[in-house]
């Protein structure tokens, strides 16, 4: 007897059930995995997912890492306004005394000024007394220059820009050395001056003479003959010359100091 069956696949359904239902069912990841790999044959999708796959851990590493740096700079802000509180007062105190040592600076290099330069005119007395050759004599000595004065020329000052770049300790040693070099150029104006020499002679080589020990000395420079005439003094013709001259600053090793000892009595 012969027997059609009407039902496409029914019997295939059958079978495969028969086959299946005698078999145990297995977890085996790496034989799907191996088969998934064995179905993805193309090189480009492959790369597309590995890049996917580095870009997310990735994406996963830098957002951990700028979280901690987040972190770590509230910190570093949280600690920098506490010390800024804490140390206001201090920054002020020293600003206040910069500000008194700076004033107190300029009150010595007065004050400095002003004994540096009273004993000029007794070193000018000595260096022309020493430059003075025989048969001449000094009948005027004058200043001719206006006298400078220290704190006249002080209250001038104005503080020079400072570069802004530079760190605060290259700024402040660069204002103490503008502040200094200042205060050493009022001291040395205030030991310029010009004066003036009248005197007779009977020798004109020795006027010769005497200007050029006047030159020759550490204190005096400049020295100019500026009128020569023949005269009469008692009864005598002689040579009338007025010369002009200008201080100069000497080296420090020519100017010596002794101390002063003073006996007291009993």
């Amino acid at each position: 007897m012969i027997e059609i069956n009407l039902l496409p696949g029914d019997g295939k359904k059958k079978r495969r059930a028969k086959t299946t239902s005698g078999s145990t069912f297995k977890f085996q990841p790496s034989l799907w995995f191996a088969g998934i790999t064995e179905k993805i044959t193309d090189k480009y999708l492959l790369g597309a997912i590995g890049a996917s796959a580095l870009s997310g851990l990735l994406l996963a590493f830098m957002f951990i890492h700028q979280t901690a740096q987040a972190s770590g700079l509230e910190e570093r802000e949280t600690k920098a306004l506490k010390d800024s509180a804490q140390f206001s007062a201090v920054l002020n105190a020293k600003t206040r005394a910069e500000a008194t040592r700076d004033s107190l600076y300029q009150q010595i290099a007065i004050i400095k000024s002003i004994d540096d330069s009273r004993y000029l005119w007794s070193h000018l007395m000595y260096e022309i007394s020493n430059a003075l050759p025989q048969y001449t004599w000094l009948t005027e000595i004058t200043q001719t220059s206006t006298p400078k004065s220290a704190a006249a020329a002080d209250t001038t000052f104005k503080a020079a820009a400072v570069d802004s770049t530079k760190t605060p300790k290259q700024r402040n040693a660069e204002r103490d050395r503008l502040k200094k070099a200042h205060s050493d150029s009022v001291l040395a104006a205030t030991k310029e001056l010009k004066f003036r020499i009248v005197g007779h002679t009977v020798d004109i080589q020795a006027l010769t003479r005497f200007m050029k020990a006047l030159e020759a000395s550490p204190f005096i420079q400049n020295v100019q003959l500026t009128r020569s005439d023949l005269v009469q003094a008692e009864g005598k013709e002689v040579t009338e010359f007025s010369l002009e001259a200008e201080t100069q600053t000497p080296p420090p090793f020519v100017i010596k100091t002794v101390p002063l000892v003073v006996s007291a009595g009993h």
